[in-house]
């Protein structure tokens, strides 16, 4: 099932159970996709590229909700994180991220931070749904 069949009977799952946050965060995610095109013809590829911008924006907003100490806001940006997430490749866990991280390294030979570029460029071509914050983080620690 392509994922806007999926959001489409997430909707009216939604409604019939009066889930508002549901509701609202799936309608706001088939607008994302009806903005880019009009008939919902996009491959499956295409929108998990638009919901991770989607994401990430809101991981974004989460950090800033926490740290004006709204909390009431905070915790609805986690529910539509959660619920976003459904349609997200999984991500990989830390050591997995770890492993492509030090295979990374090895491959391009990076020896310094200041081949951290270099690095980046390889984690990503052996596996492009790896969180590049993370990689970063982790290529921060492994590079002298």
């Amino acid at each position: 099932m392509a994922i806007i069949e999926r959001i489409n009977e997430g909707i009216k799952e939604a409604m019939r159970s009066r889930d508002q946050i549901r509701l609202s965060t799936l309608r706001m995610l088939k607008s994302k996709i009806l903005a880019v095109d009009a008939r919902a013809n996009l491959p499956d590829t295409e929108v998990v590229k638009l919901f991770k911008t989607y994401y990430g924006s809101l991981q974004e907003a989460l950090e800033q909700a926490q740290g004006a100490n709204r909390t009431d806001a905070a915790e609805q940006l986690k529910s539509e994180l959660m619920i976003i997430q459904e349609f997200l490749p999984k991500a990989l866990s830390r050591e997995e991220t770890k492993r492509l991280v030090v295979q990374a390294i090895a491959e391009s030979g990076a020896k310094s931070k200041k081949d951290l570029g270099l690095v980046m460029k390889a984690v990503r071509t052996l596996n492009s749904e790896v969180d590049g914050k993370l990689a970063k983080e982790l290529a921060d620690e492994l590079l002298d």
